[in-house]
């Protein structure tokens, strides 16, 4: 990929045990972000939505209890949330709408799940959650700082 992506190959680890779970929780709100339109289009949303939701400042809220997640994203048009325990099968659904099982898996720190055209990852770094992507060869990127 042509960005610093931060998806590599990770099936080889071990996976983390709960104690060593990061604290994810909080309000993120996207400050910067490399490649985002092109990871929409990827995934199904329509130009004339990607335009409208252009300005807007996508709010993420992270509420944690030990292995146990929901994970929120506050758009122009609605709020999606999923909710996961990691290394255990659930029901997600894409910011497009299609719901699709999988297993969130954690591994140094990095919360790591596969989508049906992507690969996910999320860690929390200093005061931002940083999000990653990979599809067909391409990355985005999102950094978020916390709300004040």
């Amino acid at each position: 990929c042509l960005c610093t992506c931060p998806l590599p190959a990770t099936s080889h680890l071990p996976r983390t045990r709960s104690t060593e779970v990061m604290a994810f929780t909080g309000k993120y709100e996207i400050e910067s972000q490399e490649n985002y339109d092109d990871f929409l289009k990827h995934i199904g949303i329509p130009d004339d939505i990607i335009e409208k939701g252009r300005n807007f400042k996508i709010v993420t809220e992270v509420e944690q209890n030990g292995n146990e997640f929901t994970w929120s994203q506050v758009y122009p048009t609605k709020t999606m949330s999923n909710r996961f325990v990691l290394d255990k099968e659930c029901e997600m659904e894409t910011m497009a709408g299609k719901k699709f099982k999988a297993t969130v898996t954690m591994e140094g720190g990095k919360i790591s799940v596969r989508f049906p055209n992507y690969h996910h990852t999320a860690e929390v770094s200093g005061d931002k959650l940083v999000e990653g992507g990979s599809f067909s060869g391409t990355c985005v990127l999102i950094a978020s700082r916390v709300r004040p």
